[in-house]
Parts: structure tokens; C-alpha cells; sequence
């Protein structure tokens, strides 16, 4: 109303200094006449509509941006800033550090007989010093190497990755250097715990720094990747064990590992990134100078400090407690636990294959430990095309799903898994690939106890780890997938599970070797797979469904928490406004 008003006295106004400006021949006998008037309003009348006409569009456009201004949500963030390459750098990094757990007890197989004799001690107390998977007899050993993992996975979730691998190689360096220099059986026995206990840790490191940087939907490659310094390593350990032990004596197996490791270690600490999400989120969250690189601790010196990024630091230090009874929790669940069972199985398997090797070779063929130790490259080559085809059939499964579903899948961004079946996606590749490790290992066994041609029992040694090695990968992603919050508490109960079992399973190995022979006894193994393939469909049925159940308890104990954290701090604050009224 204010703005009509004042265009009309704008109006008025043009009127009559329109009214003026006309010649003086023109406005006798009839300047004041009200026809004059009406034509001039008229005439301005049509301008002011013009303009607005005009100006309309204009406000129009200015006003629908504005509105999309307020209501245009952000764009959703990136699961990870890393970019490809730099998401293989830090894999690849990953996977080498967790070569050095199965690496460090088959390197260590060929010198067996010289520690028993220059320690002047017998073969049987030399094998109470094996402290990884094929722990034969040391009870203490077999839990440094079942705990040690524990620690370190949930160390990690709280505090970072890079902490824990600092700490796990600064002990794994320290132990090395000791057994260099060791000269007696007991501290050969201890230090061989503490080098168990700093190496153990890396296998689940891997596992949890792949689910800090990859999506589910491109989780089967990279968990394959990181999977294949750990699969790797009992076929190429012996290798370099027999010829290092060969030519430069048992000792030169300790420095070499020293060597290695220490050249990792620099790796990491130069160039390795916090992955870890309760830190860093998914990258673009500066860590604290603890969680940095040495090449991001150079880079942030010389940028000019202008406070902001004080402000988006990570808060978290090192107030979290390691706690393993986290991966005892997710032993615990109903599908973890099926699934940490199942796994188990399956690594029991693959380390009783690989612990009867030297011994079959050397009676049925009279190799040598330098030739026992080349007849486990097929196993090697098997491990490694596995981590390579079966994490893309795994990519390509749950691709194939989310179209059924109708589920937009994204690069660099992780997918709701609340209502997709990830069980299906992951354990329909799991399940062929574990029928055909069963055909493939009573093969083996068969053929070797008919001493046929050593292609024979090569062949199906390639093709049994090969299967084994895939139903691991997928085994590897799914528990991760259940347990997004912790992978590395989740990483860590799938090493308890496998190092326990496989433990148990190498006791009885020998003797049942001696009991009914190699054929009957890897049909046996068969068989125990087999009648266990019925915990994977009972998975893929049941698992949604305890899926949500879980979820639904975990929101309610976070509800409580909150309830419990409101009402003390409320508690609090009433109790200062009572001082504050009675001083």
C-alpha cells in the first residue's frame, strides 16, 4: 500500500512537470482540461506496467534462488577424501605389515634342527617356541597369541591406527634383535612370546584400515589385497628360511626379519595416514601430532597457522583403555559368532594342510628342507589369485544385488546395509568355494599317499589354497560388514578364532596321520566342512533378522546411556544451584 501510494505521488508530480514542459501554444484554450490530464496518467500508467513487467523476472529468479539457497541440503560427504591411489598406497602398506605373522613362524621351520643343537637342547623343546598359528604344545604362547590381537584391535578403534602399528613393530624389532642375540633355551622360549605378541597384531590392522578407507561395495577387492600378505606368507616363509639357514646360519633368520621389518617400519612412519574414522572421520579431520605422518607433520609446518585448524583437530587421545573383551563380545552375537565359527573351520583346514607338508615330503618324495620349502609356491600362487579373483566376485555379488534391489550404488559412498541381505551377497561366493576345497584337499590327500608325480599333489595343493583362501576374503569382509563401528575389535575375534582353532586342529594332525593315514584323514577334514555348511545358509536366512535385533538392543543401551548421562548432569547442576543459594 505504501509503495502504491508513492508511485502515485511520483505520478502526480510526473504530471504536472509534464504539464509545464508543454508549449504554451499547446496548452491554450485547453491546458487544463481533464481530457490532458487522462491521457498523461494513461501515458504513465503504461510505463510503470512495462517496468514491472520487467523487473518481475528478475525478483522472480532472485526469489527461487534464495528459496534453493535455504532448503538445498549439503551434498553428502565422501566415505573417504583418500583418493584411489592413495587408497591402494595405504592397502598395499597394510598388507605388507601383515605379511610378518605367518611370515615370522614359517621362516622359522628350516632352522628347527640347528637351534636344537647349538642350544644343545631337544627337537620337542624347540617346538614349545612356536608361537603363532601352529602352536603345537606351549599353552602360554597359544594365549599371547590369541589376546595380543585383542589389545591391539581395540586399542585401535579408540586411539588410531598408526599408534598401534608403532607399538606392535617397536616390540616385534625389539624381539628380533634379542633372538639375534640369544644363547640359551629359556630366553629363546620368552622372547619368541614377545615377538608372537608384536607381530600378531598386523593381520587385524589390515582388515580395520580397509574398512576405515573402502566402501562395502568395493570391500571384497581391497579386504583380498590386504588378506594377501597374510595368505602369502606360510608359502614363501620356508623359502627364505631354508636358504638364509643354509648359508648364513639360524641367527641370519632374525636379523633378516629385523632388516625387513625395520625398513616397514620406516614406510609407515613416514608416509602411512590416519585411517582411523573415531579419529580422523573419513580423512578431512586434521588428527592430533601422535596420529600424524612424518610427511603430514612436514606439510602441516609449513602452512601459515591461523587457529582454524585447532578447531577441527580430533579430541580423541589416548584416554582409551584396550580392552579385548570386545572380540570376545562379538564372539559372542549370533551371527558373528556362527561366522567366526565357521571361519575358524576353514583356517583349520588350511594350517593342517600346510603343518603336514614337511614331513609328507620328506617320506614320501626324501626332499630335503630347501626342497620341502619350493613345493609351497603352488600354495603361495594359490593365496594370491585368490585374493585378486574372488574379492572382485565378491564386488560383483553385491552389485548384483543392490540392482535386485534396486539400490543405487556409488563410488566413495558407503551404502545402508539395514535392509540389504549382506550375508547373501558375501557367503553365496563362500559356499562353492568351500565345496570346492573339500574335493580339492581329499584329492591331495589321495594322491599323495599314491606317490604319484610330485605334479600331482602341487596342482591340487594350488588348487585347495586357492579355495580356502577365497572363503577367508569373504569370511574377512562380512564380519567387518557386521561391525562397522569396531573392525578392528571384529578383525581381532577373527584372529582369536582362527589361531584357536587352528592351534587345536595342528595338535591332533600327527596323530591322526598315524591313526588312519593321510587319504582317510583328509576326508575327515572334508566331511567336517561339509556338515558345517549348513551354519551358511542358516546365516543368510536368519541374519537380517538378528541383525536388526541387534541393532534395535544397541540403540536401546545408547538410549539408557543418554538417560543415565542427562539425569546425572541434571543431578549436578541442581546441586551447584542449591551451594550457590547456601554459601
Amino acid at each position: 500500500m505504501q509503495s502504491n501510494r508513492q508511485r502515485g505521488t511520483e505520478n502526480s508530480n510526473e504530471i504536472e512537470l509534464l504539464d509545464a514542459s508543454t508549449p504554451s501554444c499547446h496548452r491554450q484554450g485547453g491546458g487544463d482540461r481533464p481530457e490532458t490530464k487522462r491521457a498523461l496518467e494513461s501515458e504513465l500508467d503504461h510505463r510503470d506496467a512495462e517496468a514491472e513487467t520487467q523487473a518481475a523476472p528478475a525478483e522472480s529468479e532472485k526469489h527461487v534462488q534464495d528459496q534453493i539457497g535455504q532448503q538445498a541440503p549439503d551434498p553428502e560427504p565422501p566415505f573417504s577424501i583418500f583418493s584411489a591411489r592413495e587408497s591402494n598406497f595405504i592397502v598395499a602398506i597394510a598388507s605388507l605389515a601383515a605379511l610378518f605373522s605367518p611370515l615370522t613362524a614359517n621362516i622359522y621351520y628350516p632352522a628347527l634342527n640347528t637351534l636344537s643343537t647349538d642350544l644343545h637342547v631337544s627337537l620337542s623343546k624347540i617346538n614349545l617356541t612356536i608361537t603363532t598359528y601352529l602352536v603345537r604344545r606351549s599353552k602360554t604362547t597359544l594365549i599371547f597369541q590369541g589376546l595380543a590381537p585383542s589389545f591391539v584391535g581395540s586399542f585401535s578403534d579408540e586411539a588410531g591406527r598408526r599408534p598401534s602399528y608403532m607399538i606392535c613393530f617397536i616390540v616385534y624389532i625389539g624381539a628380533n634383535i634379542g633372538l639375534a642375540e640369544l644363547k640359551n633355551y629359556p630366553s629363546l622360549l620368552i622372547v619368541r612370546m614377545i615377538q608372537s605378541s608384536g607381530s600378531s597384531g598386523t593381520v587385524a590392522l589390515a582388515q580395520a584400515v580397509v574398512a576405515d578407507i573402502v566402501t562395502s561395495a568395493e570391500r571384497g577387492t581391497s579386504m583380498g589385497y590386504a588378506q594377501m600378505g597374510a595368505m602369502v606368507g606360510p608359502a614363501f616363509g620356508p623359502i627364505v628360511g631354508g636358504l638364509l639357514n643354509q648359508f648364513l646360519g639360524w641367527r641370519s633368520i632374525f636379523w633378516f626379519l629385523t632388516i625387513f621389518s625395520g625398513v616397514v617400519f620406516l614406510i609407515i612412519l613416514v608416509s602411512l595416514p590416519e585411517t582411523g574414522r573415531k579419529i580422523v572421520g573419513n580423512g578431512s579431520i586434521p588428527p592430533r601430532k601422535w596420529n600424524m605422518s612424518l610427511m603430514s607433520y612436514l606439510h602441516l609446518r609449513k602452512q601459515p597457522n591461523t587457529g582454524a585448524e585447532d578447531q577441527q583437530k580430533s579430541k580423541s587421545g589416548f584416554k582409551a583403555r584396550p580392552n579385548p573383551l570386545k572380540s570376545v563380545y562379538i564372539i559372542t552375537q549370533k551371527e558373528s559368532g556362527l561366522i567366526l565359527f565357521y571361519a575358524g573351520a576353514v583356517f583349520s583346514g588350511f594350517y593342517m594342510a600346510l603343518s603336514s607338508m614337511p614331513a609328507l615330503f620328506a617320506e614320501k618324495y626324501g626332499f630335503n628342507t630347501l626342497q620341502i620349502g619350493l613345493c609351497y609356491i603352488p600354495t603361495g600362487l594359490g593365496s594370491m589369485l585368490a585374493s585378486v579373483l574372488v574379492g572382485r566376485f565378491l564386488n560383483w555379488n553385491f552389485r548384483r544385488h543392490a540392482r535386485r534391489l534396486g539400490m543405487e550404488v556409488v563410488d566413495r559412498k558407503q551404502q545402508d546395509l539395514t535392509n540389504f541381505p549382506i550375508e547373501a551377497a558375501r557367503l553365496q561366493v563362500v559356499l562353492p568355494l568351500m565345496y570346492g576345497a573339500a574335493v580339492t584337499v581329499i584329492s591331495y590327500g589321495w594322491v599323495m599317499m599314491s606317490h604319484t608325480s610330485l605334479a600331482g599333489p602341487l596342482v591340487f595343493l594350488f588348487l585347495s589354497t586357492f579355495c580356502m583362501t577365497g572363503c577367508s576374503t569373504g569370511l574377512n569382509a562380512l564380519i567387518v560388514d557386521l561391525n562397522l563401528r569396531s573392525p578392528g575389535a571384529a578383525s581381532a575375534a577373527m584372529n582369536v578364532a582362527r589361531c584357536w582353532m587352528g592351534a587345536g586342529a595342528v595338535a591332533f594332525v600327527n596323530p591322526l596321520l598315524k591313526a588312519i593315514g593321510l587319504g582317510w584323514t583328509s576326508v575327515l577334514v572334508a566331511a567336517v566342512w561339509v556338515c558345517m555348511s549348513p551354519i551358511v545358509l542358516v546365516v543368510i536366512k536368519r541374519g537380517p533378522q538378528w541383525r536388526r535385533e541387534k541393532r534395535l538392543k544397541d540403540e536401546k543401551k545408547q538410549q539408557e546411556k543418554e538417560n543415565a548421562r542427562r539425569t546425572a548432569t541434571g543431578n549436578e547442576e541442581g546441586a551447584s544451584r542449591r551451594i550457590s543459594k547456601n554459601p
